[in-house]
């Protein structure tokens, strides 16, 4: 079995719009700005011998005010920049009760499934509640990177809370014994 790091899209390796306390997903490829040390984060977790998986809700494709091959086109200049493996996005919202919107583990679980990925091995990082729940349910350890929106709570549940995504990174090498 394989291990993973599943990242969470906007606010982990591209940078989140926020506005109002409250992080948005670029709204196009020209808004798209890749998070500072996501190369770095993403060759160090394949260094390490982990697959890199993005794992990301999209809900603006559900609500009509992003185009799919938008999202679509943002998903696939951040997998040839930063050398993802896979990509698995949600694209419905909540109203439609799918098993793929965090804070279901849907997505991972499919990635696991179709990749043969070890869920207890891996790793999720997220930059939102929703990430570390989703994270949780399927049974991967869970890395918060604490961006201070207006929105997250002060206990997360995360087994680890970090402030960056380089830390987060040197978390799991640490916790794995490997060489930086």
């Amino acid at each position: 079995m394989k291990r993973a790091v599943f990242f969470d899209r906007d606010g982990v390796l591209n940078d989140a719009v926020v506005r109002d306390g409250k992080p948005y997903p670029p709204a196009s490829l020209a808004d798209l700005h890749v998070a500072a040390g996501a190369l770095r984060a993403v060759r160090t977790v394949h260094d390490a011998a982990f697959l890199a998986i993005v794992v990301t809700n999209q809900p603006d494709v559900a609500r009509g005010t992003v185009a799919r091959s938008e999202v679509e086109a943002i998903n696939a200049e951040l997998a040839e920049r930063l050398g993802i493996d896979a990509t698995y996005a949600c694209m419905h919202d909540d109203a439609d009760a799918c098993d793929c919107r965090k804070p279901k583990p849907g997505l991972a679980i499919r990635a696991a499934a179709e990749l043969g990925v070890d869920l207890g091995s891996s790793y999720l990082v997220g930059d939102r509640t929703k990430d570390i729940a989703a994270g949780r349910a399927a049974g991967c350890t869970t890395i918060f990177i604490d961006r201070g929106y207006a929105e997250t709570t002060a206990e997360t549940g995360a087994d680890f809370t970090v402030a960056s995504l380089d830390e987060a990174v040197a978390r799991i090498v640490e916790r794995e014994g490997v060489a930086r």
